[in-house]
């Protein structure tokens, strides 16, 4: 197996928003990154930064190797993706390219906008020095757990404190508001991060991260939260040392659940609001948000049903995690009409190899920048796949800008659009059939 690295190269422009709404991605792996434009700190709401980047790669070994080459050796197993080169503007003005290598999600600061990437394994463990967990294959290895195709179970104790260091490894959390992904396979938990030992404070260089199985002793142990809230534990102090999010509770050496961010007593903590999913259509869709800290594979689930509206976790980025001191925004994958959760939530769909989870046809990114603004963006999820939405989206409600995929168009381009909220409104995410009004 080789390793490719990804080399990203960035022109910034300011635009209207009523011109070409853009938006700062970064294509690695398994993420696509919506961060806040940073031009609008020192400019008026409406505007936003356009930010196309080109993605070239190269092997580990320095020899260069064409977009279609390195896509369709990602495709056959036969290469991971092991570092990237980020862009960073400075301005809206003007851009320079700043090349770094950290896996992990997107952020956002008051200076800088960048990206995280990460690295994945085929193998059933890995141990790693400097790449993020393994997505797991589609092979039934990764079904120990019988899949369902129902939304999960809301926790009942969302408020309850966690006991810390009483309650056994084996016992789900489920009774203090974690939401089982059960048709991961890791016996309802988001992913599971084996360090050995954790000592607060110090870097994390030795991550083993199994596809099956439980929470055991020595592991770090993520899980999901309830639509509109994200989880409240990793250790703050002690993430990977090349950058790897790590995220969960801590399984202690006798085999208990101990909380590992002492700001938080709870599991699960609530976002913003203001973001909602109005679901017209007559089937199920699913929305799988990344988790993170952890593992980042779109795992995440918000199951909307025909005829219902949901919330979207608009994390509080004052509070939620923070990479190396910079905001994190939340990253959604959204599927076609009628892909269960169990074939949507989860990196390859066995029964949708190209066009759901990892391969699910668009993306959306919701964020809050430094000074309350919250920016919501719908685009494509390229070059990963060309699978195409079999429904429409447009962003309604107290919006600062038209944002909306039409039969298979993006407001203003081919690359998305991107509005934001106007202070203190809220806006509605609507999925449609195709051609409605």
């Amino acid at each position: 197996m080789r390793g490719l690295v990804h080399i990203a190269v960035v022109a910034t422009l300011a635009a209207g928003a009523t011109a070409d709404a853009g938006h700062n991605r970064h294509q690695h792996m398994h993420r696509h990154v919506v961060p806040v434009p940073d031009a609008v700190e020192k400019r008026a709401v409406v505007t936003t930064v356009v930010t196309p980047i080109e993605t070239k790669y190269v092997y580990s070994d320095g020899e260069a190797v064409n977009a279609a080459e390195a896509k369709k050796c990602i495709a056959d197993g036969e290469c991971v993706v092991i570092g990237t080169s980020t862009p960073t503007t400075t301005s809206a003005k003007a851009a320079t390219t700043k090349t770094t290598k950290h896996p992990a999600d997107f952020f956002e600061s008051k200076a800088t906008t960048s990206t995280k990437s990460s690295t994945t394994s085929s193998s059933t463990s890995t141990s790693s020095t400097s790449s993020p967990p393994p997505p797991p294959p589609s092979t039934s290895s990764t079904k120990a757990a019988a899949p369902s195709a129902a939304a999960p179970a809301a926790g009942s104790g969302s408020s309850s404190n966690f006991p810390s260091g009483k309650i056994p490894c084996s016992h789900f959390p489920s009774d203090y508001g974690a939401i089982p992904v059960d048709w991961v396979g890791l016996d309802g938990w988001a992913s599971i991060q084996t360090t050995g030992s954790w000592t607060p404070g110090v870097s994390i260089s030795n991550i083993v991260e199994p596809i099956s199985g439980g929470c055991v002793a020595g592991s770090f142990c993520s899980y999901a939260c309830s639509p509109g809230q994200t989880k409240t534990q990793w250790p703050v102090t002690s993430q990977g040392s090349t950058g790897q999010s790590i995220g969960g509770l801590w399984c202690n050496n006798d085999g208990f659940l101990e909380l590992t961010n002492p700001s938080f007593n709870t599991l699960c903590m609530d976002g913003l609001g203001g973001i909602t999913v109005e679901n017209q259509l007559s089937e199920v869709a699913c929305v799988c948000g990344t988790n993170y800290p952890g593992n980042e594979m779109m795992n995440v689930p918000l199951v909307t049903q025909p005829g219902s509206t949901n919330t979207l976790t608009n994390l509080n980025a004052k509070t939620a995690y923070q990479w190396e001191g910079k905001y994190t925004s939340g990253q959604f994958y959204v599927n076609n009409a009628g892909v269960t959760v169990d074939q949507a939530c989860i990196w390859n769909s066995p029964n949708y190899p190209s066009s759901a989870g990892n391969w699910a046809p668009v993306n959306i990114g919701a964020g809050t920048d430094i000074n309350g603004i919250t920016y919501l963006s719908i685009f494509p999820n390229t070059p990963t796949t060309t699978a195409q939405l079999d429904f429409d989206i447009e962003i309604t409600g107290d919006i600062t800008a038209p944002c909306y995929l039409k039969s298979g168009s993006y407001y203003g381009g081919s690359n998305g659009c991107t509005t934001a909220i106007t202070n203190g409104g809220n806006a509605v995410i609507v999925f449609k059939p195709q051609g409605s009004a």
